[in-house]
Parts: structure tokens; sequence; C-alpha cells
């Protein structure tokens, strides 16, 4: 109810509820789940019995479930506001975004937890990493979640980061005398390795942002959100887009790629057509974490807020939706997520041509095939552009081959000694999106 107090009477998401459910009333605001309360599944959703009976059911699709975790702070509803306050960020006199709070030794101000750029989010209460007891706390909180289900989507997950904690809280000092010992080195390697050692196959997701995502990879993490070519797309910055890609290399595998998310806006008002053609077959075709968001496939328009109980209910996109029917038909029974896959340079196809800077080529091979492999071909820009692609598949030289947009209406037939010397002409026009199926003839 507290945080739920804080969701209702925030001017800016009031305007913002206006835009995302016209005609919305105080009972549709529920509050946020990033301001967590306890973590048990709620019995308007069947309880922790309905959850795991959900995931019982998506295991016999082959399904696995992952769930959203906070790790950097908690409700102002939850209990260890008042039973444990020493684990939050807390100050004997008042401090800047804070909240007071009765404590058994006496008024407190908790501080409200946030990232170093913005101002608290009024609705929760910052955990303090520096501290053990602090670390020990939240190891075994996600331990207990881990019980549930098959991976942790581990929201904004730089901010546990030392460095990035202490440009945030460094002006609050350590009290020392009350609490457990310092904590020492990061926080994430000891958290996942606890949870693995229970749970082997268990994944790991970060949300993260400021270039930190290979650190949080190297920290642990199985897989982190890709938020640099996310910008690039929705930017229109085509020539970055590669050298950021091929700069990933192996990496690539490890980022999860996205156009939309519940925390970005909607990508079809972004976007016209032929770009979110583009923009979706890349996300799709590379390697890595998919994330397809609840919506986009539809096409929706709306913002759905996280405070709301419910959305707008508007009516699909047709084009929309037979782009991604089209895109993922496509994709099915290939090499594209069930291979190796790796980012290609694209050579220029002659000196004084650069734009083969603008497209991006991911060539997939099974592990078992010598006969067959796909590429994807994205044009990023508004022009024409023309490169070689440098194939290398397994068995390309000798014989020949027989290639197949699976996204259109091309077909050719190459010779594989000329592939493996010159590589693939490719001449395509602005925001191309092709899938070619190579097979052998």
């Amino acid at each position: 109810p507290r945080s739920r107090s804080e969701a209702l009477k925030h001017p800016e998401l009031r305007t913002a509820y206006d835009l995302a459910l016209p005609g919305w009333s105080e009972e549709d605001v529920v509050g946020s789940p990033y301001a967590v309360g306890a973590l048990h599944v709620s019995p308007l959703l069947g309880g922790d019995a309905g959850l795991a009976q959900l995931r019982e059911r998506l295991a016999e699709r082959d399904i696995k479930l992952i769930l959203d975790f906070v790790p950097n702070h908690l409700g102002l509803d939850h209990s260890w506001v008042l039973s444990r306050w020493n684990l939050f960020i807390n100050h004997g006199e008042q401090i800047s975004d804070a909240f007071a709070s009765r404590t058994t030794t006496g008024i407190k101000w908790i501080a409200h937890g946030k990232d170093p750029y913005f101002p608290g989010w009024t609705d929760t209460a910052q955990l303090d990493y520096r501290k053990k007891e602090t670390r020990d706390a939240i190891t075994q909180l996600i331990a207990s979640v881990a019980d549930k289900c098959d991976g942790l989507r581990c929201d904004m997950a730089m901010l546990m980061l030392n460095d990035v904690f202490h440009k945030t809280w460094s002006h609050v000092p350590l009290d020392t005398l009350l609490d457990s010992a310092a904590a020492t080195g990061e926080f994430w390697p000891a958290a996942i390795a606890h949870t693995k050692a229970a749970h082997p196959d268990f994944l790991f997701l970060a949300e993260a942002y400021w270039d930190l995502e290979g650190r949080l990879c190297d920290l642990g993490f199985d897989y982190a959100y890709d938020k640099k070519l996310y910008d690039l797309q929705m930017n229109d910055q085509a020539w970055q887009v590669q050298p950021h890609l091929l700069g990933l290399g192996a990496g690539n595998a490890r980022r999860a790629h996205f156009l939309e998310n519940h925390d970005e806006p909607r990508v079809q008002p972004l976007l016209d057509l032929q770009r979110h053609r583009a923009a979706a077959l890349l996300m799709l075709g590379l390697p890595g974490m998919r994330l397809l968001h609840e919506g986009q496939l539809q096409g929706l328009t709306r913002f759905a807020r996280v405070q709301l109980g419910r959305r707008h209910i508007e009516p699909a996109n047709d084009e929309v939706s037979a782009l991604y029917q089209r895109l993922l038909a496509a994709l099915t029974g290939t090499a594209v997520g069930n291979g190796s896959g790796r980012v290609l340079a694209a050579r220029r196809a002659w000196d004084e041509n650069p734009t083969s800077e603008v497209m991006s080529l991911v060539q997939w091979q099974r592990d078992d095939s010598d006969s067959s492999f796909e590429l994807v071909v994205v044009n990023n820009s508004n022009d024409r552009a023309q490169c070689r692609a440098p194939l290398d598949a397994r068995g390309l030289a000798g014989g020949n081959w027989q290639l197949t947009d699976r996204l259109g209406e091309e077909r050719w037939s190459r010779n594989g000694d000329e592939l493996a010397r010159d590589g693939l002409w490719l001449d395509v026009g602005p925001r191309a999106a092709q899938l070619f199926t190579f097979t052998r003839a």
C-alpha cells in the first residue's frame, strides 16, 4: 500500500497513465512490481502453487521460465524496512532521496533506490551492498527464487558493481558500529556461484547499460542486454552497427538483442515498416538471446505502464503481424539459432565504395552439416549498398551451391571455389533484409 500510494500521487506518472490507459481510475493503479513488498506470488495469480503448475506446463513444452528479480532495492512495504533496516542505506540524520522510518534505535533516514544519474524511486528502499550482511541476505533471497524457476532477469544489474555503487552512495557513510563486516570483492560472482551450485543450468540475464555488459558477463552472467545495439538502431546510426557487432565478436553470443522491452517505447511508431523489418531480422539473426516483448509482434503502440493493473486494448497492426509471421516462419528449420553463428566483416565491393560498412552479415551453420548453411544480410541504411561477404562455411570450396532467399524471390547458383576465394557479391536496396539458405548442388 505504501508503494502504491507513491504511484498514485506522482504527478508525472499520473500524466503517463493518461497516455497509457485513457479513462483510468485509481483502482487500476496497483503499484510498481519493481517495488517488491514480498517475494511470493499473489493469490490473485494462483500463489506459489500456481506458479509451480505453470512451470510444469511450460516444461512439458520445452519452455523454461525466467522470473524478474530486483536486486538493487525493495519496496517500502517490505518487512525488512522495519525488521532489518540496517541492510539499507541509512543515516541518523536526514539525507537526500530518503524517507524517515522508526526503528528500534530511533528514527533512521532510509534512502530510496536510485542510480547515479537520476533522483530516487520514491516507492523503494535502497539496499546497502557495502555490507556483507546485506549481500548474504540477497544471495539467500536469490536462492529462494531460483527454486521456483529456470533463470532470472536481474533488474539494473550494473548498480551492484563496486565502482557504480560507490559513485552513487559514497556521500553516505557506512555505519560499521551496528553492522557486520564490510563486504569485499564484487557481489555477483559469489551470488551467481552460490545459485549455480544448487542449480547448475540456471540462467542469469543482466539488464545492463553504460557499456558494462561485458563486465557483467565476465562476472558470471550468461547474457546481458545489448543496449548499445538498440540505441544505434533506434537512432539510425547505420555506420556504427557493423563496428559494434564486430567489436563484440564472440561476445554477441552473450548478449540479449531487442527492439522493445517494458522500459523502452513501443517500436512500431518509431520505425517505418521497411526499417522495422531490417532491424527485426538483425535482432533475430544474431548469435545470442532474442528478446521479443509482449505486444511487439502485434505492432501495439501504447506504452504499458508497469504500475497499472491493466492496459489499453488496441487492435493488432496487420502489417507488423505479417512481418513477424514471415520472419519467424523463414527462420524455422534453418541453422539460425540452431548452429554456430558469427558476424562477418563485409568487404568493399570496390576500393572507392564504402557502403559495405552499413551492412550486417551473419553466417550460420549446423555443427553436423557441411552441405548447407545460412547467411543473414541486412542493409542498415536508407541507401543502396554493395559488398562482398567473406564466407568461410565448412565444405564451401569445391562443387556448386544453390542460394535461396527465404524472405524474397532471389535464386542463384554459385561456384564454391569462387565463393571461397572472392566472397559472395551483394548489391542490395535500402533496408534490405535477406535470409539466404546455401545448399550444395
